[in-house]
């Protein structure tokens, strides 16, 4: 895997020749959610998971069909089910192994896109790059085309009794310096 440095700029009105006023892109400075999205494969099993609708509207935004995304917080799936809706390819991985096999098994007839969800501490750079770029080699990707994130919070609400996961750090500093970690380790493809 070839690794590019390099940021590229994205024009956010570049919807595939689409007229961006004719999208469901929401283009207001403030988002208001009146409901959470339940259609599909999303259930609220994981507390303090995404709302369907912000990783929508990022995915939707800024990726085209078929680019690849990374979530590095995969939780229940909620950016995996919303890449799948919008045929995008996804690599995610997750702390929680139980969850990952909850996500998996989900996923286990989807074939309208690339996908793989793996157990990973992200905060590992050796076994995160070993797993983030096995999974592009597994499903013939290229690159990462968006990270999306969505750190648990803190020590509010724990997810595993792993003394790796951030959930369980009490302490602002290294919950800073950790998250920190996980996002250069993901910017990193």
């Amino acid at each position: 895997m070839k690794n590019n440095k390099r940021f590229e700029m994205i024009n956010l009105f570049d919807f595939q020749n689409e007229d961006w006023h004719t999208t469901d892109i929401d283009v207001d400075s403030l988002w208001i959610i009146n409901k959470r999205d339940s259609s599909g494969k999303h259930s609220n099993v994981y507390h303090g998971n995404f709302v369907p609708q912000i990783p929508y509207q990022m995915i939707k935004r800024y990726t085209k069909a078929y680019d690849t995304v990374l979530d590095i917080f995969s939780g229940s799936g909620t950016t995996l089910f919303e890449c799948e809706k919008l045929n995008r390819n996804f690599i995610g991985t997750d702390i929680n192994p139980e969850i990952v096999d909850y996500v998996n098994s989900k996923m286990e007839e989807t074939t309208s896109i690339k996908h793989f969800n793996s157990f990973c501490d992200n905060t590992n750079t050796e076994d995160f790059h070993r797993i983030v770029s096995q999974s592009l080699n597994q499903l013939n990707l290229e690159k990462v085309d968006l990270l999306l994130a969505h750190p648990p919070y803190m020590d509010i609400v724990k997810f595993t009794d792993n003394p790796n996961d951030l959930s369980n750090i009490n302490d602002m500093n290294e919950f800073i310096n950790k998250f920190i970690l996980s996002m250069s380790n993901g910017l990193f493809f």
